[in-house]
């Protein structure tokens, strides 16, 4: 079993599609907490609307199977400034 050796590491992630996501997701599985922020005036990450769409049937409310993965282990905010 792999130690978190990223323990008590907090890494503030803005990002959305692609790279960054991929990296922080990176960062979450080596034991470090992500804080995912998001903006809701442009629908937030635009992953989320990538299918393919596992877990619904693909309309707005859904989030993509891609979303789910490249987020995983992530905690989130959205802030509605």
């Amino acid at each position: 079993m792999m130690l978190p050796v990223l323990s008590g590491l907090r890494v503030i992630a803005v990002e959305q599609y692609g790279a960054g996501p991929y990296g922080s997701m990176q960062l979450a599985d080596l034991g470090a907490e992500i804080i995912k922020i998001e903006n809701p005036a442009d629908g937030g990450d635009m992953a989320r609307r990538v299918g393919p769409f596992f877990f619904g049937d693909g309309d707005k409310s859904d989030d993509s199977q891609f979303f789910h993965s490249f987020n995983r282990n992530k905690k989130s905010l959205t802030l509605d400034l």
